[in-house]
């Protein structure tokens, strides 16, 4: 590891055990990230200080409550260089945000638009646009890919049309960790007058994004991705572009005057948090933020990069090993493989890697659609984070080796 990184794993708690009596390999950071000490004492400490509900109370309490929720508000909006403070929308998570997206731009939207995602999606980016789709009986176009798993540029190309309103692709891929061309997608995607939503949920822990000068219209995320708590989501959105659109859920907060006769919507962002939030996780996430900066990207990448490479090199060494887009230009974050052996499952080599305390993710990774691209049912995914080691690879392809043995 890179000396800024070298005792990284000891601000992580539940690294420091043993799973199955063996050291724990954790390698499933694409599913979520585990938490540093800072997080976990940080949402302890909001329940042992100032545990009250935000923005309704006079009382000490609930003002420092609001205070500590509305500068973690602005640390996201620093951290991905918005525009504005109330840009950034807290919500449950990365399929909270779509959702809202989805049925929030419903009124922009006219019978016989389209919209178009890609082969690459997480299902939480396909089925909130079918639903808008049967909805308003809108088109819905699909990006597909090449044998390297990555985006066929000339066919969106060829899909974008002036009917196209809204173009929703992910960053970086959850199945095969492909990063995707988002700058030219977004542009492209403008050209035509269309919005677009990035699906960020693989990106924020692995590298610096910066929403301006993406000109992104949505960018989205999980805090459980991020290192922090789950329950916690980001919806960055151009302050245009939300102010037009309705609210997605109604209740508390989200109101300005409710009479029986009707009823007027607060202002940005909280026109789009109806109910009590997540406090304790939308504050700490600041904290989680916080340690990511700490170490800085330039250090995250460069570690990151070198993990990668180091895990390719390693993993293609194994006899009857598939490796799925190992020839993409650009991955980040995790591999995807299979063995080749016949009437083998991912999930049989999983339980296997478990049994070695390693932790991978098995299936199809909420991914249907590049299984079946590919002819498979699923794989084995091998996802890294800021405290993974050479040394977690090297175990990674002992458990492999072993799989092997005990199931030709």
């Amino acid at each position: 590891m890179t000396e800024d990184l070298k005792d990284i794993k000891n601000h992580f708690p539940i690294l420091n055990q043993f799973v199955n009596d063996r050291p724990l390999v954790y390698l499933d950071n694409a599913a979520t990230t585990q938490k540093p000490i800072s997080v976990i004492q940080a949402e302890e400490k909001y329940y042992k200080t100032i545990n009250s509900n935000v923005h309704r109370g006079i009382h000490t309490l609930s003002q420092l409550a609001t205070v500590e929720m509305e500068e973690s508000r602005k640390c996201v909006q620093q951290f991905l260089n918005a525009k504005k403070n109330y840009e950034i929308i807290f919500t449950k998570g990365t399929t909270d945000s779509i959702n809202l997206v989805a049925s929030g731009i419903e009124p922009l939207i006219k019978e016989g638009d389209e919209i178009i995602i890609s082969n690459l999606e997480h299902h939480s980016n396909i089925v909130p646009w079918q639903f808008l789709a049967e909805r308003k009986n809108l088109k819905l176009n699909v990006i597909p890919v090449d044998d390297n798993g990555e985006l066929i540029m000339d066919e969106y190309d060829r899909l974008l049309s002036n009917k196209t309103k809204i173009v929703a692709v992910n960053h970086i891929s959850n199945a095969l960790g492909v990063v995707n061309p988002i700058e030219d997608i977004i542009i492209k995607a403008h050209k035509v007058g269309a919005y677009v939503l990035i699906d960020g949920a693989q990106a924020v822990s692995h590298r610096k994004v910066d929403v301006q000068a993406l000109n992104a219209d949505f960018y989205v995320f999980s805090a459980h991705k991020l290192y922090g708590p789950t329950g916690v989501g980001v919806l960055y959105g151009k302050e245009e572009i939300l102010e037009s659109m309705k609210p997605y859920q109604g209740g508390g907060e989200m109101i300005k005057e409710v009479t029986f006769e009707k009823t007027t919507y607060a202002d940005l962002p909280f026109k789009f948090e109806a109910g009590t939030p997540n406090i304790a996780g939308n504050i700490v996430l600041k904290n989680a933020i916080d340690f990511v900066h700490t170490i800085g990207f330039k250090s995250i990448v460069r570690h990151e990069d070198d993990i990668m490479k180091y895990a390719k090199e390693n993993l293609s060494q194994i006899d009857n090993i598939i490796i799925y887009a190992q020839n993409a230009q650009h991955t980040s974050g995790a591999i995807s493989f299979n063995l080749n052996f016949e009437n083998i499952h991912s999930s049989d080599v999983g339980f296997i890697l478990d049994k070695q305390g390693i932790a991978v993710r098995t299936g199809h990774h909420c991914a249907q659609p590049i299984m079946k691209r590919f002819g498979i049912k699923g794989t084995i995914r091998a996802s890294f984070a800021i405290y993974t080691t050479k040394e977690d690879i090297d175990q990674l392809v002992k458990g492999i080796y072993l799989a092997q043995k005990m199931l030709k």
